[in-house]
């Protein structure tokens, strides 16, 4: 009854909202013309947003946030350093300062402003906003995207893309870069991970899919007594140096290579962790992974999953817009909800399946299930 009813308000209220009678009366209006100002601004943000991303780009790729650490500088100083014109600095430095990136301190002297120093203070922010640029590169056809009809450059970058049944043979020195990047990226994520999940019955942990253990080494800092085990791709692993993982807090770490699609799971594990691994596979991909987990987990062991999440029914921004449209543009995974991946997770013979709910679920989500 609530859905009928609901369908029939919609439907009357977006024909009354959409005619430009409706919208010249609210104009004028004084209770109706605020909330149409606001959606008016919001749909100006909506068209506007690419802009705002390419000032912060701009910003990154000529080093003004860098320029700008230690205080504020003149337009004129700030346009010798990075070789444009007075009058393109003056535009670039406004439209920061209006996104609130920047602030004026006097008609030609400019000063990071306290979102501005965040972009600065947050571990490897500055490096994905320089990747983003493929990501750009990509959405200039959204359309041509989700009709699968263009060549992506993020499919041709992440070195563990899938085209149809076969693996790319991933180059070394592409793998390094992604390997450093997603270290670069990974501080937060780690972070929130181990706000929200103790990890003191922990005696034997394997990293699956953990690039050069950026995650381990966060828990090595907080942990001990616990055996780490990095398991990922030859290419990637061969660029970790395990003397500086060794013996940290009393806890030991080894590396193992192998790919967790065509490879078994390494067994002797009480805990797997699956760090921002999910989303960036297709279903059939995700479900065989999980299986073999179970399988290779004994009685009471547990997998923890942390990464980007789908709102499900109740969309949200970081998850369904960004990562929706992040990972149609590498050609392969998606964004799944809790719901979703407790639904695999039992399809893979888990019954105790758990979601943390943390306060920073724009940088990831977590999930733990016992087997």
């Amino acid at each position: 009854m609530l859905t009928k009813f609901k369908r029939y308000f919609v439907a009357w209220r977006n024909q009354t909202v959409a005619s430009p009678k409706f919208q010249k009366w609210a104009g004028g209006t004084l209770i109706v013309k605020a909330i149409a100002r606001r959606d008016a601004e919001k749909i100006y943000d909506l068209m506007a947003g690419f802009v705002y991303s390419q000032t912060l780009l701009a910003m990154v790729e000529l080093n003004l946030f860098e320029y700008l650490q230690n205080g504020p500088l003149s337009i004129e100083l700030l346009s010798k350093k990075a070789r444009i014109s007075k009058n393109n600095m003056k535009i670039l430095c406004q439209s920061a300062t209006a996104i609130k990136i920047l602030e004026l301190i006097d008609d030609e002297q400019y000063c990071l402003s306290r979102l501005g120093a965040a972009v600065i203070g947050v571990p490897g922010l500055t490096d994905m906003i320089r990747h983003h640029r493929l990501f750009y590169d990509d959405l200039k056809d959204p359309v041509g995207l989700l009709r699968n009809e263009v060549e992506t450059h993020m499919s041709q970058y992440w070195p563990y893309v899938i085209n149809g049944d076969k693996r790319r043979i991933i180059d070394r020195k592409v793998a390094a870069i992604y390997s450093d990047l997603m270290r670069s990226s990974q501080k937060l994520v780690a972070e929130e991970t181990l706000r929200l999940v103790s990890f003191s019955s922990t005696k034997r942990l394997l990293d699956i899919g953990g690039g050069t253990g950026a995650f381990i080494e966060q828990l090595l800092e907080i942990t001990a007594g616990i055996h780490f085990c990095l398991f990922d791709l030859p290419q990637v692993v061969e660029k970790v140096e395990p003397i500086s993982f060794f013996q940290k807090n009393d806890n030991q770490f080894e590396v193992m290579a192998g790919s967790f699609v065509t490879d078994e799971i390494p067994s002797g594990f009480d805990t797997m962790t699956l760090v921002r691994v999910l989303y960036d596979h297709d279903d059939d991909v995700v479900i065989s992974l999980l299986r073999k987990v179970y399988l290779s987990l004994p009685e009471g062991g547990k997998v923890i999953i942390s990464e980007p999440m789908s709102g499900g029914k109740n969309p949200i921004r970081s998850g369904d817009s960004y990562f929706g449209f992040y990972t149609m543009a590498m050609s392969t995974g998606r964004p799944r909800s809790p719901e979703e991946h407790e639904k695999f997770l039992r399809m893979s013979g888990f019954q105790k399946v758990k979601k943390y709910k943390g306060n920073r679920e724009f940088i990831t989500q977590v999930i733990v299930a016992i087997k």
